[in-house]
Order: C-alpha cells, then sequence, then structure tokens
C-alpha cells in the first residue's frame, strides 16, 4: 500500500522560504520520477517540478530560480525548497509518483502580500 505524506506548509509572507516535505512508504522514490503539484482556488492542480530517477530535475516556468526540488534516498523523502515566495504560490502542495494514481493530503502554503 503506497502512502505520501506532505508536510511543511504555513503562512508566510512575500519574500519568505518554506521547505516542504513527502515522505513515501510503499513506493521508493529513487526509483521513481516524483514530481511536485499544487492546487490553488482559481487553477486546476498544476504541475510545479520534477526529479526523476538519475536527479534531472525540471520545474514550471514561474517557479524557476525560487524553487529547489530535491530527494534524500535514505529518508525516502523528497523535498520542495521555496524561496522568494510570492502571493501567487499560494496552494495546496501535493508529490506524486510518476504513473502512479496515488495522492497524499497535501500541504497548505499561504503566502500574503
Amino acid at each position: 500500500q503506497v502512502q505520501l505524506v506532505e508536510s511543511g506548509g504555513g503562512l508566510v509572507q512575500a519574500g519568505g522560504s518554506l521547505k516542504l516535505s513527502c515522505v513515501a512508504s510503499g513506493i521508493i522514490f529513487s526509483l521513481n520520477r516524483v514530481s511536485w503539484y499544487r492546487q490553488t482556488p482559481t487553477k486546476e492542480r498544476e504541475w510545479v517540478a520534477s526529479i526523476s530517477q538519475d536527479g534531472e530535475t525540471l520545474y514550471q516556468t514561474p517557479v524557476e530560480g525560487r524553487f529547489t526540488i530535491s530527494r534524500d534516498g535514505a529518508k525516502n523523502t523528497v523535498y520542495l525548497q521555496m524561496d522568494d515566495l510570492e502571493p501567487e504560490d499560494t496552494g495546496t502542495y501535493f508529490c506524486r509518483v510518476y504513473g502512479e494514481p496515488y495522492w497524499g493530503q497535501g500541504t497548505r502554503v499561504t503566502v500574503s502580500s
């Protein structure tokens, strides 16, 4: 049984930082491409960033240079370091393994202006 548990969200002022974590059980992150998605009140759930099995990273253009996705294989955890946050980054953030149907409960990020 696969479980994904996101954490690390919170309320932060614009320009601030947060680091999100996604811990997995029942699946090995380092053997899979793992992505972060976010859902906002005005948009469908959208892809934010990915990390491949060999560590290649990809980012949605608006977050490139501000967000960093990384992985700790020993902890089976994927992180999303978010710097220079903007109000538009507000939303609920989820992680997901490519090709798998599982979603966690998400972690809420609120950026105040």
